[in-house]
């Protein structure tokens, strides 16, 4: 990807993956690297000064590699590292170069999906507590409700296919009863970790037919489609070729036949060390 100028995607592990594929079929002409830090997540539990320094090695790298846009396709990453990078790294360091990532859009979607005006937000303990998802969705919707439930140890289990077992199943579903025992009135579950729409059709199928489960994949596609097309001066340096790459800071071959379920495609990655 020596003369390409891709989009950015990263991630703390294979979570990304679900946005990464939303992204590619939305913009399907577009090139991608995709870089996910399998060999240090999870990321929810890491202090708010090691995310950030970990997100900003990974920013670093991708801008080194030409990507104009980088995608924080991670919701910790995106909680407690992207408006630093904004604000103090990206003027000073990277100036014409972009971060965005994934709880801002989500946020002024949410209107679209709950009628009671009652939102859960399913998410690391690190998302939980940075309290970015209420934060963002008052901001636009004050009349929203939201409620918040951590669930620190759902990326483990997806990260090491534990989430189908009958224990994983057990927690996944004691974290859903959590949640919606403290309001009832919850019509729309928001899962704020990019990992979790693995496990989504599980969720949705132990859920009241009431409650919409929602993903944050198709609406990061959306928003970036609707980014490029307002900000020209972005898009006219990004190449499109319709190539993706793929960057594990963990072993490659199990990178590949995760991200190869996941995907539903061949994935060839390459092994990165960040430092």
């Amino acid at each position: 990807m020596k003369n390409l100028h891709p989009i950015g995607v990263f991630d703390s592990g294979y979570g990304g993956l679900t946005v990464l594929a939303e992204l590619q079929n939305k913009l399907p002409e577009y090139d991608f690297l995709y870089l996910g830090d399998n060999a240090r997540a999870p990321y929810g539990t890491r202090s708010f000064e090691t995310v950030y320094e970990f997100t900003l090695q990974a920013v670093t790298y991708l801008f080194e590699q030409n990507c104009e846009l980088v995608i924080l396709a991670c919701n910790t990453a995106s909680a407690k590292a992207l408006r630093t990078i904004q604000q103090n790294d990206l003027p000073i360091k990277f100036p014409g170069k972009r971060v965005l990532g994934v709880i801002r859009p989500s946020a002024e979607s949410v209107d679209t999906f709950t009628k009671s005006k009652h939102v859960g937000i399913l998410a690391t303990e690190g998302t939980v507590k940075s309290d970015s998802y209420r934060i963002e969705i008052n901001k636009l919707f004050p009349e929203i409700v939201v409620t918040q439930h951590a669930c620190p140890l759902w990326v483990p289990l997806i990260e090491n296919n534990k989430y189908q077992t009958a224990g994983g199943k057990a927690l996944i579903l004691e974290d859903l009863t959590n949640l919606l025992e403290k309001d009832s009135k919850i019509d729309a579950i928001i899962l704020g970790c990019t990992h979790y729409p693995i496990v989504q059709e599980f969720i949705q199928a132990h859920v009241p037919k009431s409650i919409q489960v929602i993903s944050q994949g198709q609406i990061v596609a959306d928003k970036l489609e609707d980014y490029l097309q307002r900000h020209s001066e972005i898009d006219s340096k990004l190449t499109k070729n319709g190539m993706s790459r793929y960057l594990t800071t963990d072993s490659a071959s199990t990178f590949d036949e995760d991200a190869s379920r996941i995907l539903g495609k061949i994935v060839h990655s390459e092994h990165l060390k960040l430092i």
